[in-house]
């Protein structure tokens, strides 16, 4: 039996090839590989003298030789081919391991391997006959099976074989982006944000306790070879996670760390409750953040997802876990005995840590074969870029309000309506056909809280209607993109009431 092994990663190869050669196997390597088994004392053949050329162009060409794909490719079931290995005096190969040059971590040109995913892809298309091994993942259990069986079973090659062709695909969609994004030449050919084609390999990071519903299964996915902030977050305790408790904790934590933008210098905290917030704050300490934000609708935020934005101690453990029961609850960090008084009053919630979410790129909706892809919605404009168009003026504590509500409303299924008094969220009309409506729903919500407060809508009012709903509830302040063919009566309305109106120029639709 006859093994080519040629690894960028050198995690366990020594190991694997002292196993092999134990195990009766003959081992050929390549260029740094062949160098760290000589190293360790490893018999083996250095591929050239296997092919019987030398290694040039600065290891651009190694393998690339018919004495090494005719040995992996063969069909050993064919009496031609047995034929042709014979008259050329080749051997036949019938474990290919091999790992890439690492090209996603600093994409360039001498980084595109070649070499390797020919005999990867080589290799996997022969599995029949070859099994190809393209992670030091791999190595433990390829070494036990041929330890215990001498070979490796049909069902192993066909999955090694499966793993090494998605391997070369994720590789492949790496080299296509960069080359989207200017490659070695500097020339973008595409459009960087929505490229003609899109390329996007995915690997399962783990599954989930089920989907939206317990009839539905659910797992995890991350871009192959890369990791996201997910992948760092600490579950510390409580049960599996769902769908749900996934997006909804991403959205709480996004919310949360967006909200702190927009008063540096203070805390912020956020409940979730399908996708929408039941509550946000901003507030000096994260335990008054909280408070603030639970107070806005303490009915919702039952069974929903609690974001904390810094580190809970003691004192603010306790306080969560006299509030309603939260399916999930993510913060910075906890100290021991926060942990330990979570554990113990609320048994069942999860408990998460983790760095704040990268930025998004592109978000994706799949139905079949359609594809919905589009830029992330950012909220560009600041309220210093924002046009006060009443004669009445925000004062500086509404400027703050009116932030809030924009952040908020922005992260609202529409139709929304927020409405927002001293830094937090008092009332959250989402998810309505009429704006009206939604209106109507805020102002029902925030109660006695809605006289003096501000209200952000996400898109502009066609009529006054939705305008004249915010006021009869009290509200002073309105925030919201402009843009409708009547925004002049609805200003005058808005100045017949004696209330402020801001405009952004951005729509946030969200659907």
């Amino acid at each position: 039996m006859r093994a080519l092994i040629s690894v960028w990663d050198k995690t366990g190869v020594v190991e694997l090839a002292a196993d092999l050669r134990d195990l009766g196997w003959e081992i050929v390597a390549s260029g740094g590989t062949s160098l760290a088994l000589a190293a360790a004392g490893v018999a083996h053949v250095d591929v050239a003298d296997v092919t019987g050329f030398p290694e040039m162009l600065d290891g651009r060409v190694k393998t690339l030789h018919p004495r090494i794909h005719g040995g992996i490719l063969a069909d050993r079931h064919k009496e031609s081919h047995r034929e042709a290995l014979t008259h050329h005096d080749i051997s036949a190969i019938d474990l290919v391991v091999v790992n890439l040059y690492p090209f996603s971590s600093n994409p360039s040109i001498e980084l595109i391997d070649v070499g390797g995913p020919t005999m990867v892809r080589a290799a996997a298309k022969n599995h029949h006959h070859v099994g190809v091994v393209t992670s030091p993942s791999q190595y433990d259990d390829v070494k036990a099976e041929i330890r215990a069986n001498g070979r490796l079973s049909d069902e192993t090659r066909h999955q090694l074989a499966r793993a090494a062709f998605a391997t070369t695909a994720a590789y492949d969609a790496d080299i296509v982006a960069w080359l989207d994004q200017g490659g070695a030449l500097g020339i973008a050919t595409e459009d960087e944000e929505l490229p003609s084609t899109l390329h996007l390999t995915l690997e399962r990071a783990e599954i989930l306790r089920y989907g939206e519903n317990p009839h539905q299964r659910g797992a995890r996915y991350r871009v192959t070879g890369h990791s996201s902030w997910w992948d760092e977050v600490t579950h510390h305790s409580g049960a599996a996670l769902s769908y749900l408790n996934l997006f909804d904790a991403d959205a709480a934590w996004r919310l949360v760390d967006e909200l702190a933008g927009e008063r540096p210098g203070s805390a912020s905290a956020a409940i979730i409750k399908h996708a929408n917030a039941s509550g946000a704050a901003l507030r000096d300490t994260v335990a008054e953040a909280y408070s603030a934000a639970l107070e806005a609708d303490p009915m919702s935020a039952f069974g929903g997802v609690v974001a904390l934005g810094g580190f809970v101690d003691e004192e603010l453990a306790a306080l969560v876990a006299s509030g309603p029961q939260a399916d999930v609850i993510i913060a910075d960090g906890y100290s021991d005995g926060a942990l330990e008084t979570l554990r113990a009053r609320r048994k069942s919630t999860r408990l998460l840590s983790g760095p704040r979410p990268e930025p998004l790129e592109r978000t994706f909706r799949t139905s079949g074969a359609l594809a919905l892809v589009q830029t992330p919605d950012l909220l560009l404009s600041r309220p210093d870029q924002w046009r006060v168009v009443t004669r009445a003026q925000p004062s500086a504590e509404q400027w703050i309000d009116l932030a809030v509500a924009w952040r908020v409303c922005a992260r609202t299924t529409s139709n929304a309506i927020v409405l927002a008094k001293n830094g937090a969220a008092v009332g959250v009309g989402a998810g309505q056909q009429s704006r009206v409506v939604a209106a109507r729903i805020a102002g029902e919500k925030a109660g006695l809280h809605a006289r003096g407060s501000s209200a952000a809508s996400d898109a502009f009012f066609p009529f006054a209607d939705g305008l004249e709903a915010l006021t009869a509830v009290g509200v002073q302040a309105i925030v919201q993109p402009g843009g409708s063919v009547r925004d002049a009566d609805v200003i005058a309305a808005a100045d017949e009431a004696g209330v402020v109106m801001v405009m952004t120029g951005e729509r946030h639709f969200r659907h």
